[in-house]
């Protein structure tokens, strides 16, 4: 109880916050409070995820504050609409990289999740990302573009390579989130609601895959396999799920993709927007080796 209502404080307090040391303040609560929910299950590889991910989101909270104060040095300002100092735009960019877990700062995110339960999964992929995202939202007017587009291209290039070798699903699913950052970040500084769309989309869809993974209690695709002689109805959700999230057209998935390729090529950027669409086939065939894992293939 105690966890959550921390949880849900952190992330009020990042999200309504105005000055830099709250957002600050809320960032930590929410890492103290989601510490314990990680390290639950007295395994080896949960206390492992849980120090991975104290000291990722230490080291990188204590770069936002460096940012923010830099910037306070040089402007006088601590507002957070109010980041001018070129050094603390590239400074605060990093930090919230790494809070998100977006190429090159990935690394923990998926060690994390593969350390974690699934409801802890859910709270990591999707609640633990809405103050980080908030804060890029709030500050996207003097974001670096370049920057911002090399690292959204290169997330969804790595989410999508990578996701293809996993058979741990707690891993795929971690890939594809990265892969979802990148397709958020590319359009944050052109369209901020549209990242706010695509977030949103990205938080439901992957809030019923999870729910359903914890239904059947699968962890790997080859139980993954049994999962529909189990539930026939809820494997036909699931698989159209997998697909919404792959941004396959008409499901929902597609939407928030559709919008940002339209936003991009409005702004002339459309190899860009060519590159980041190529590059989201490497996740649709992985999602797709998921559906087909979990309707069509029976066991053994």
């Amino acid at each position: 109880l105690i966890s959550a209502t921390s949880l849900l404080l952190g992330t009020s307090i990042t999200i309504s916050s105005n000055h830099w040391m709250m957002a600050w303040v809320g960032l930590e609560i929410n890492t103290l409070a989601i510490l314990p929910l990680i390290s639950k299950s007295h395994h080896p590889r949960a206390i492992e995820a849980s120090t991975k991910y104290f000291l990722t989101q230490a080291a990188a909270s204590t770069l936002l504050l460096f940012s923010s104060m830099t910037n306070a040095w040089f402007s006088g300002q601590w507002d957070i609409t109010q980041l001018t100092h070129p050094m603390s735009c590239v400074l605060l960019t990093t930090a919230i990289s790494i809070k998100l877990g977006l190429v090159p700062f990935h690394f923990w995110f998926p060690e994390v999740l593969q350390g974690s339960t699934m409801t802890t999964c859910l709270l990591l992929a999707t609640v633990m990302k809405f103050p980080p995202i908030t804060l890029f939202f709030l500050t996207s007017p003097s974001l670096n573009p370049t920057l911002l587009s090399l690292m959204a291209i290169a997330s969804a290039a790595l989410g999508g390579w990578m996701g293809l070798n996993q058979t741990q699903i707690r891993k795929v699913l971690a890939f594809s989130s990265i892969a979802h950052l990148g397709w958020m970040t590319i359009i944050l500084i052109y369209s901020p609601n549209l990242t706010l769309t695509a977030f949103y989309l990205y938080t439901v869809t992957t809030s019923a895959i999870f729910f359903i993974l914890n239904t059947t209690n699968t962890l790997k695709l080859s139980t993954m396999m049994t999962a529909w002689t189990k539930i026939p109805p809820l494997t036909t959700i699931f698989m159209l799920t997998l697909l919404s999230l792959a941004g396959l057209p008409p499901l929902t998935g597609f939407l928030p993709k559709w919008l940002i390729i339209q936003e991009l090529t409005k702004q002339g950027l459309t190899i860009m927007a060519t590159t980041i669409t190529l590059l989201s086939l490497l996740g649709l065939f992985f999602y797709l080796r998921l559906a087909y894992c979990a309707t069509i293939t029976l066991p053994p």
